[in-house]
């Protein structure tokens, strides 16, 4: 009964930040993250791990600025998913421009391959603008969560726009069939899903777990594959959301020459915006030859 009581208060809470005006939400997301940033935790030392081992050059005093600059823009982030969750289609198109090297309206079988920016959420935006723009509809995959209601609830949030929200669990086949429909496909592969379907190429010239998806179905499918950045604007008033042309001669020779091809363009765009990362994922701990986790003294 608790729980429940505390789930429909979370929903309560996120539809009243919805309404909130933005720039007072941006605000309250700058503090939280400026309190995070100053709170001893495990996700603040898997940030400054992340840091060290990405950024070597940088000394102490310039990793822990970067950190800091990290949890405040994760901070707005995280409130602002109150508008990507609960807002209407007006807020989501305020908040957010598209900007696209290709013709979004020609169904051509397409992979956006996204990353893990801090406004990674602002991709709905291309699920909110469909009708209006006459886009095809937005598929991607999501990871299931330990609450069965918010799993529940973000799904149809995610999918209120006529999006469609395909479990990353055994679903290759459903995906494949939306890329080869022409809807809209987005994946971000730059996570450590497991070893599962994985190659290690490097990151940072770190070699890293990675998983093969975007070549394998590139491969099937015949699909151009794309990048696809969701950013802050430079006097961060907003977000933009940016896609740009095919990759050329993508898929290449095999999976894993095409994973760590993946990586280098992440690298380029994390250089260009660092605090703007997804630091808070431990993204090296399956390290190669099973050898020790670098963040073995955050668990």
């Amino acid at each position: 009964m608790l729980k429940s009581l505390l789930n429909y208060l979370g929903v309560g809470f996120l539809a009243l930040l919805a309404i909130l005006p933005y720039k007072l939400l941006v605000s309250i997301g700058y503090s939280l993250g400026y309190i995070a940033a100053r709170i001893p935790s495990d996700r603040n030392r898997v940030v400054k791990t992340n840091l060290h081992l990405c950024f070597p050059k940088l000394n102490a005093t310039e990793i822990d600025d970067l950190a800091k600059e990290h949890w405040r823009l994760l901070g707005r982030s995280l409130v602002e998913k109150s508008i990507i969750w609960c807002g209407s289609s007006k807020q989501l198109s305020n908040m957010i421009e598209v900007r696209s090297a290709v013709d979004l309206s020609s169904k051509k079988p397409r992979i956006l391959v996204n990353m893990h920016f801090t406004g990674i959420e602002g991709s709905i935006i291309l699920s909110a603008l469909s009708k209006e723009k006459h886009w095809p509809r937005t598929s991607g995959f999501f990871q299931r969560m330990k609450n069965p209601f918010f799993n529940k609830k973000i799904i149809d949030w995610r999918n209120r726009f006529g999006g469609n929200s395909i479990d990353r669990q055994g679903n290759a086949k459903a995906i494949i069939r939306e890329i080869r429909n022409g809807d809209f496909i987005i994946i971000a592969p730059d996570i450590d899903l497991g070893l599962k379907d994985s190659e290690f190429v490097p990151f940072f010239g770190i070699q890293t777990n990675t998983i093969t998806t975007i070549s394998r179905l590139a491969k099937i499918t015949g699909a151009d594959v794309c990048l696809m950045t969701t950013t802050l604007k430079p006097d961060e008033s907003g977000y933009l959301c940016e896609i740009r042309k095919p990759i050329e001669n993508f898929p290449g020779i095999d999976p894993k020459t095409d994973t760590a091809r993946l990586n280098q363009y992440f690298e380029t765009e994390i250089r260009l915006r660092p605090a703007e990362y997804y630091w808070v994922h431990k993204r090296f701990k399956n390290p190669p030859d099973s050898g020790p986790s670098p963040y073995s003294a955050s668990k």
